[in-house]
């Protein structure tokens, strides 16, 4: 058999998958192809073991959707480019690169963060194939206008929740995701900007509007990131919504408890959950005795309205947490006083929390010159495994908050795990970038459970 040439990347068909065209990546250091796949549902079919999945074949396009079924091969651990294991769906199915078809196997894996939709690995190739990798595209090219024609039929008619995203910035990566996520499970997704909604309080008929004079009222599920500047405005939206009987990810007074760190932090203790010591006082005359208390310099100061590491210093002697303090305290400022925990080394860990479970976790190692871990500062982060110790203690901490979507932010010391924060807006960027998790796709699917919301899968019973 004469082998066919081709490049880095390549147009590729999957007749019986009813794939036409999606572009691969040629990996051959890569062992086994990948295709992009979300909504895997293992089902049962004459005593077998079958999947259904749905695939988006071209990047960046979500609104191309194509259903696919197979009988499964294998179950296989995969480890990702990072050097994670994760287990995958293995199927079989027919592809064509150019004139030429054959069967390859492939493993089900959102793609989303990656640059194709799919992967071509070595087993595929093997006999067939020869890669220069300084030429693309060898066997044609398919543009936009053949992809219009190839794919008009398949966009996705919306038929699932009406959700809204209540926040500020629709261009911020977190939210990007969540419409995009939301949108690929068929869900009618909607951006409120908070300063553009506003409400109607009334006994017998409350209702929410949005600008121009959009009625509300037949939202399904509000997503709640709010950020810190309009706590206030935007948990009283929070609680106008939950009055009208729609469901909110995060409850108004379950943000409110979380933005105020001094009363989250008694409620951490409350629970039983560990924290560095930390000392609050109001009168400047105080101050000496503050630096006393969690045990002299270095110490951490913190204020009450920081967010994302801003407001935090590390004093690093007691003449600077003197001047820190008392510099703060004559501008009015809420302040903590906190432990510093040398052996920690600049990282600390971010767990995040979905309706009572631990789905993703990380280690972030602050930039050089910083002491805080912090990706808005220039930090690093990479995936972690945490311990059985720090999954409780996030999982405790969320609950005690009444937090269904939280980011606990925990530090590890000699004594043990000990909880620094818990945010109620975590971002996404960071951890889904670093273990590869659709974290946005999890938020959606937890609003789905919480209405006893199914998608209709109607073979997804043995027939």
């Amino acid at each position: 058999m004469n082998k066919i040439i081709i490049g880095s990347e390549e147009w590729c068909a999957f007749p019986e998958l009813g794939v036409p065209a999606i572009k691969a990546r040629v990996d051959s250091g890569a062992k086994t192809s990948s295709i992009h796949a979300f909504n895997i549902q293992p089902f049962r079919r004459h005593g077998e073991s079958w999947v259904s999945f749905e695939v988006h074949p071209i990047q960046n396009n979500r609104r191309i959707v194509i259903r696919c079924e197979r009988p499964v091969v294998d179950k296989r651990v995969v480890k990702s480019s990072s050097g994670v294991g994760e287990t995958r769906y293995v199927v079989r199915s027919p592809i064509r690169i150019g004139e030429e078809i054959w069967d390859i196997e492939l493993t089900l894996a959102n793609r989303d963060s990656m640059g194709f939709r799919m992967l071509l690995g070595r087993e595929a190739m093997n006999g067939r194939l020869i890669v220069d990798p300084e030429i693309r595209l060898t066997q044609g090219d398919v543009d936009r206008a053949r992809i219009d024609e190839i794919y008009g039929r398949f966009e996705e008619k919306k038929s699932g929740l009406k959700i809204g995203l209540l926040a500020s910035n629709e261009d911020l990566y977190s939210n990007q995701r969540l419409l995009e996520a939301g949108e690929e499970r068929g869900h009618d997704m909607s951006f409120l900007n908070i300063r553009q909604t506003y409400m109607k309080l009334d006994a017998e008929e409350p209702e929410a509007h949005y600008r121009g004079g959009h009625l509300l009222n037949d939202l399904d599920a509000v997503i709640t990131r709010i950020r810190p500047s309009l706590t206030f405005y935007g948990t009283a939206l929070a609680r106008q919504f939950e009055s009208m009987g729609i469901y909110t990810t995060n409850a108004s007074h379950a943000i409110t408890q979380s933005r105020d760190k001094l009363f989250s932090l008694q409620l951490m203790l409350k629970h039983g959950i560990q924290i560095p010591t930390t000392g609050f006082a109001n009168s400047p005359m105080d101050t000496n005795d503050l630096i006393d208390m969690v045990g002299g310099a270095p110490l951490i100061v913190k204020l009450l309205e920081g967010t994302q590491g801003r407001g935090v210093v590390l004093a690093e002697t007691r003449k600077a947490a003197e001047s820190v303090i008392n510099a703060f305290k004559s501008l009015k400022a809420n302040l903590l006083v906190q432990q510093f925990i040398k052996e920690a080394n600049g990282k600390d860990l971010r767990c995040f929390v979905i309706d009572g479970k631990v789905v993703a976790a990380i280690e972030r190692t602050a930039a050089p010159g910083e002491f805080r871990a912090n990706l808005h500062q220039g930090g690093s982060a990479q995936i972690v495994k945490i311990t059985p110790e720090e999954r409780a203690l996030s999982v405790k901490a969320a609950k005690a908050l009444g937090l269904q979507v939280a980011g606990v932010d925990i530090i590890r010391s000699k004594n043990g795990p000990l909880l620094l924060e818990v945010n109620s807006s975590p971002g996404l960027e960071g951890i889904e970038t670093a273990t590869g998790k659709d974290i946005a796709g999890m938020i959606i699917a937890s609003i789905e459970k919480k209405l006893k919301w199914k998608r209709d899968l109607a073979v997804a019973a043995e027939e």
